[in-house]
């Protein structure tokens, strides 16, 4: 559970920077833009992520038998790694379902996501992320892909 504080306006919006400029799998700057740092309740439209080259990416990456590390647009930090507890197939499934990315708790990077007490997704440096939106399942994570294609910041991705 995170603090509303962590949301106060900031030099840009309820950040201290703007999103990053070449954001993965061409993910729109000025869409990451607003969404990220002057929004708390509204999101990309759904299925916005099937538009870019995240789908075809990301089962590339399956068939590496790796997972995705997914960063703060804005930061760089990391805040999901996925899939964890399930394949990159139902990940996709899933959030095809839904209409954005979804995580599940093990899939998140605590140490950087917090969840304030109306269900707001945020990164620790008051990037939007998203909802948390419990199902039947647990804990679902349904989270704006232009919030989380930011690249790490001085390294390689994961």
């Amino acid at each position: 559970m995170g603090e509303e504080s962590i949301m106060s306006p900031k030099a840009h919006g309820t950040s201290v920077t703007p999103v990053q400029k070449d954001l993965r799998w061409k993910c729109d700057y000025e869409t990451a833009d607003r969404i990220c740092n002057f929004n708390r309740h509204y999101a990309e439209h759904a299925g916005y992520w099937l538009t870019t080259s995240f789908v075809e990416d990301a089962r590339t990456v399956a068939k590496e038998g790796k997972k995705i590390t997914f960063y703060d647009s804005n930061s760089g930090k990391p805040l999901f790694v996925a899939p964890k507890g399930r394949s990159m197939e139902d990940f996709l499934k899933e959030s095809g379902s839904h209409g954005w990315p979804s995580f599940r708790d093990e899939e998140v990077v605590w140490e950087n996501v917090r969840c304030l007490g109306d269900g707001e997704s945020v990164s620790v440096d008051g990037t939007h992320l998203g909802h948390n939106l419990p199902d039947s399942s647990g804990n679902r994570y349904c989270i704006n892909l232009v919030s989380v294609a930011g690249r790490p910041v001085g390294g390689e991705e994961e």
